[in-house]
């Protein structure tokens, strides 16, 4: 009759005997409760997609939200994946796996609590250095982690398999539950985490949870004495204690901007919005028809001269910012009325707590995208429509097509005027594509921008207007040393760019910055 098995000894080591020779040294593991291996590989894989989307809230304040930011992100989250995938597997079958996936959560567990450091260290030094610079600082912080906890599945899977005729089931079901892991990561942290949570709690949670867990899994197979344990506890906490108290540059975190309010130093009353530490917006908290800023002095004398002073008039406002146009349009004007169409909700308790926002009938603002908003307003409502969406760093490519254009037509008046304020540096590739765009879609078209010596548009902030009906006269020279390029002139800029279309928008990689 065989000896029994303790359970005190099923995880220890033991010996087989080779056909080729003396007897191999070979761990000898037991498999895990299936609820034990399905868990960790959920655990695992969810942490992974969880620090995927947390990483874009990470990078935006120093590398902005652009096509390039997301697809180093999900590139540098896949190649964790594959290198992990696949050098975990083949450790696995070199030494024990039921050690191996403890030590890899719990150093998932360490790094993921890294995440945040690296970023915060690296982030200040990658911001105006390029695609090249956002990768660096994107690999840096990601590879290594989703690497470790990728290694889990194909450890637990050696782990388990037990019996080759059921090796496709064990494979498969250790699959699916991964699979579920990161479904729940991805929906849990662009829905409840993000919305509700500092990314650095939701970091420092991820940490703190993933190290539980392999704490958890060495008592379980008894693999970690109290010392082990104490050990893993005490570099935990050295790396969990700075995270909240690392430098942010936001005073509040969005789902969309790393937001900051500054105090004018030269006006007590002055304050300046900054998104993703970029100057947006500048609010005068006692002066609502001061406009401080370039591009709002052109688009309020712009509105200023097409209509009578002692018009009211009806202004559908694309982006919220620091409402400074909306507020101006409420103030110089009596009886106007301003819609505003702002995605993001926490900017706007912002503007509200700190920048003395008061909205009321005649200011009104709808919280979310505005090309799904924008269908909710009546045709022919609008006296104009201002895009003032742009962002520093991001820029809303969905807000910039000809799709979308013929929509703010359907509610524009006839005659109304649209004005659209963007950022574009030489080769103005983004400002040729927008102008393009828009002399597709309207009547009159005309640039206001600081010129180059060569008397084209040097590159920087650029106000395009837009009507089907004549444009508003100008009033002398522009402000703050702009010149006024005519139809004409707008046309010869944009040469042979393409127009934007839904199916043809490459913003990110058109513009300058």
């Amino acid at each position: 009759m065989p000896p029994k098995t303790s359970s005190k000894s099923k995880f220890k080591s033991s010996a087989r005997t080779s056909r080729d020779g003396p007897a191999v040294a070979r761990p000898a593991h037991a498999s895990l409760p299936h609820v034990v291996a399905v868990g960790l590989v959920f655990i695992a894989a969810g942490s992974v997609l969880v620090l995927e989307i947390l990483s874009v809230r990470l990078l935006t304040p120093y590398v902005g939200l652009t096509l390039e930011t997301t697809t180093s992100i999900i590139g540098a989250v896949l190649a964790g994946i594959a290198v992990g995938a696949a050098c975990g597997g083949r450790i696995a079958d070199r030494i024990d796996p039921l050690r191996l996936v403890l030590g890899l959560l719990i150093v998932g567990g360490l790094l993921a609590l890294l995440t945040l450091p690296i970023v915060r260290v690296l982030g200040p030094a990658a911001r105006g250095g390029g695609n090249l610079a956002a990768v660096g600082v994107t690999f840096a912080a990601l590879v290594p982690v989703a690497a470790v906890l990728s290694g889990v599945s194909p450890t637990v899977a050696r782990l388990q398999l037990r019996d080759l005729a059921v090796s496709g089931t064990v494979v498969g079901q250790l699959s699916a539950w991964a699979t579920a892991g990161a479904l729940v990561g991805t929906f849990g942290a662009g829905f409840i985490l993000v919305p509700l949570l500092p990314v650095s709690s939701s970091v420092l949670a991820i940490g703190i949870a993933l190290v539980l867990a392999g704490i958890a899994l060495g008592i379980y197979t008894r693999l970690l004495d109290v010392s082990r344990t104490l050990g893993v506890v005490v570099a935990a906490v050295g790396l969990g204690i700075p995270i909240p108290v690392i430098h942010s540059p936001c005073d509040t975190e969005s789902m969309y901007h790393c937001v900051r309010v500054e105090v004018d130093p030269e006006s007590p009353s002055g304050r300046l919005l900054v998104l993703d530490q970029d100057f947006n917006s500048y609010v005068d908290l006692k002066d609502p028809k001061f406009l401080a800023f370039r591009y709002t002095t052109w688009i309020g004398d712009a509105i200023a001269a097409s209509a009578p002073a002692a018009k009211p008039l009806t202004g559908v406002f694309v982006g919220g910012g620091g409402f400074t146009l909306p507020r101006w349009l409420i103030a110089t004007r009596p009886g106007s009325r301003a819609q505003v169409l702002e995605v993001d909700g926490k900017l706007v308790e912002v503007d509200r707590k700190r920048l003395g926002l008061r909205t009321s009938p005649a200011l009104r603002v709808t919280v979310g995208d505005a090309r799904v908003t924008l269908r909710d307003v009546p045709s022919g409502r609008a006296d104009l429509v201002v895009g003032d969406a742009f962002s520093g760093l991001t820029v809303p490519w969905q807000l910039m097509t000809i799709e979308w254009l013929h929509e703010v037509k359907r509610v524009l008046r006839p005659g109304g005027l649209y004005a659209l304020n963007m950022v574009d540096l030489r080769p103005l590739g983004l400002l040729r594509a927008e102008a393009a765009t828009l002399l597709a879609a309207f009547t009159h078209v005309r640039l206001i921008t600081p010129p180059g010596s060569d008397g084209r548009p040097r590159g920087d902030n650029e106000v395009l207007l837009a009507s089907d009906g004549p444009l508003p006269p100008e009033h002398g020279p522009a402000a703050f040393g702009a010149a006024t390029y005519d139809r004409e002139a707008v046309a010869r800029l944009v040469g042979d760019a393409k127009r934007l279309r839904d199916d043809y928008a490459p913003v990110d990689q058109l513009q300058t910055r």
